[in-house]
């Protein structure tokens, strides 16, 4: 045998070992029990758990066990990671993953939460080969470098502002979702053929229209920011698909079609998310 094919047999051999190693440690996560204390931080957090059916909440569970045993947690600018931080940026992440196949974010390794709004870089374009660099305050970042960026006091106060169409724990993990095949175009790794086949001309045609909208200074339930790029649409429509069902539903029927598909969730027909 060939020192070179020998060399693949052994990448093949490890990597095989590997996949194997981490189906089971994540078949024993999913077995661990959810405790009650996990449980009162979703239920004051997170209002979308408290809207799913049962059989949803226990899967949430098992996600949740997978993204806190998986990446890190680290709290910045002063913050303290506690249990209820993360509890609540897991769980979050972990809604845009049910009743689907997943690897759970697999270019995502640590998850930094600030107190609050935190300075980023930001690069402003001048020309088609000239931009200036600077830096304004956000409240989250999406990095395709293994990590995403939060503020804690948006996340925690967003709870109660439920319906308002703003989730930056939705918005920056669709990001992570739509970086998992390199390009940030706003077109996530689809498996369905049927779906690809139509989500670029309905995601298009859509934000065609929301660039019309806001130039005629029209309402539409899809916040401006989407306008900015196909990715920051992907995010935006993501977080108003979990947070304003009914209302994308009744104003963008096709595009709340091809987001029911790919996430494989109806959240307008959930008891509480009438509105």
């Amino acid at each position: 045998m060939s020192a070179r094919l020998s060399g693949v047999l052994e990448i093949l051999f490890n990597t095989l070992m590997f996949n194997m190693l981490k189906r089971r440690r994540r078949d024993k996560l999913r077995r661990q029990p959810f405790p009650e204390p996990w449980t009162q931080v979703l239920e004051r957090n997170v209002t979308y758990y408290r809207r799913l059916p049962r059989e949803d909440r226990e899967e949430l569970h098992r996600h949740t066990h997978i993204l806190l045993a998986e990446k890190n947690f680290e709290g910045c600018g002063g913050l303290g990671m506690t249990d209820e931080i993360r509890i609540t940026v897991a769980a979050q992440a972990a809604v845009l993953l049910l009743h689907r196949e997943t690897e759970y974010y697999p270019i995502l390794y640590s998850v930094l939460v600030y107190p609050s709004s935190f300075w980023g870089r930001d690069a402003a374009p001048v020309s088609h080969d000239l931009a200036i660099e600077g830096e304004e305050l956000r409240l989250g970042e999406s990095w395709d470098q293994g990590a995403v960026v939060l503020a804690w006091d948006e996340i925690r106060n967003g709870a109660p502002r439920f319906r308002d169409g703003y989730n930056v724990v939705y918005h920056e993990f669709a990001h992570q979702l739509d970086q998992e095949n390199a390009d940030a175009d706003g077109f996530p790794i689809i498996d369905d053929r049927a779906l690809r086949g139509t989500w670029s001309q309905v995601l298009h045609r859509e934000f065609t229209r929301l660039e019309e909208d806001i130039e005629l200074n029209r309402r539409t339930v899809i916040d401006d920011y989407g306008a900015e790029h196909p990715a920051e649409f992907f995010a935006v429509v993501t977080e108003c698909f979990f947070e304003r069902p009914v209302l994308l539903k009744r104003e963008r029927p096709e595009l709340y079609e091809q987001f029911r598909l790919y996430y494989r969730q109806d959240p307008a027909s959930l008891t509480g998310l009438q509105t």
